[in-house]
């Protein structure tokens, strides 16, 4: 285990965790077998909107696959991939992409060991499919209860002709598939856990078992500013999922495609290690100064959505003080 936190030529170790610039398919395929105790993470999509290419066109406005929407009841939206505009073809080299993933992950993680991945209403039957090809078992998904301002647009330069028309209905939620790389044949959950720590879920430091679904909010503005990227994950929510990979709260957690470094920082808060992947150096940089000042951050539960019932109880870490907020 030392070992692999040791810092890679290409890699910073941060804290109790280090980040390394590269493909994560090039940087998996050195890995030991059965290195790692679980994965967490937000990949591309569709897979082509984090080319150098488009992101430069999402950059200066132009859009590309990057769909810039216009503002909302006086709120500027964020660029989003335009899923709905990849042709068969595209779908092709998408689930390719997810299933050879899911093979050089399956061969590093542990028996036992967990995938939470990030999807969308749109694309997760794909992706989610070809990942379970790949080896993976399906454990369900985690439903991320948020409401976002994407979707629910009018016909693209025909809003007022059809002004009682959406061509997609408004985002509410964002699934994130569950995944778990095989216990060995004969072997029961208490065997996996003794011998690997893994194979099940953390339950909440109140003892309730972990939930498939999680109201979040938003991600904050003072996240934002910290790390400008377009697929940013609230810690309030990601301290919540790192906290339940690890079932006996030990071990390493993987994100291969890090981004500006998020599920990185909120293992840190928790005090737990954790290896960041990101092939662009840009993103590789910004997590340099976002990691530290998003570990740093003391979040207090709040919920953005208006239309929940009332909350169940739901625990939310800090590493300093270890205080437990419900709500």
């Amino acid at each position: 285990m030392n070992s692999l936190l040791s810092v890679h030529p290409n890699g910073e170790k941060i804290g109790k965790s280090i980040i390394v610039n590269a493909n994560c398919f090039d940087w998996l395929k050195e890995i030991p077998e059965n290195s790692l105790h679980a994965v967490i993470t937000d990949p591309p999509y569709g897979v082509k909107e984090y080319n150098l290419e488009q992101l430069e066109k999402k950059n200066q406005g132009k859009g590309g696959i990057w769909r810039i929407p216009p503002a909302f009841d006086g709120h500027q939206r964020s660029p989003l991939p335009r899923f709905t505009a990849l042709s068969h073809k595209e779908r092709i080299v998408l689930k390719d992409f997810f299933t050879e993933w899911s093979q050089l992950v399956i061969a590093v993680l542990r028996p036992g060991g967990h995938v939470f991945l990030a999807s969308n209403a749109f694309l997760s039957q794909l992706v989610f499919s070809a990942i379970v090809e790949g080896g993976l078992e399906f454990r369900g998904e985690l439903i991320r209860l948020v409401r976002t301002l994407r979707g629910g647009d009018r016909p693209k330069n025909a809003e007022e002709e059809f002004p009682n028309v959406c061509s997609m209905p408004r985002g509410c939620y964002e699934p994130w598939g569950i995944f778990r790389k095989p216990i060995p044949s004969g072997m029961k959950l208490s065997d996996c856990l003794r011998e690997y720590q893994t194979g099940g879920l953390r339950r909440t430091a109140d003892s309730q078992p972990f939930n498939d679904v999680i109201f979040s909010e938003r991600t904050p503005q003072k996240e934002r500013e910290i790390a400008n990227h377009p697929s940013l994950k609230p810690q309030s929510f990601l301290r919540q999922v790192v906290y339940a990979a690890l079932p006996l709260g030990e071990g390493i957690i993987l994100d291969p495609f890090m981004g500006s470094g998020s599920t990185v920082a909120a293992a840190e808060a928790m005090g737990i290690s954790a290896i960041g992947i990101e092939r662009y150096l840009e993103y590789y940089e910004m997590s340099k100064t976002a990691i530290p000042k998003l570990a740093a951050l003391h979040i207090s539960p709040k919920s953005s959505n208006n239309f929940e019932p009332k909350q169940p109880k739901t625990t939310i870490y800090n590493r300093e003080d270890r205080q437990l907020t419900l709500w």
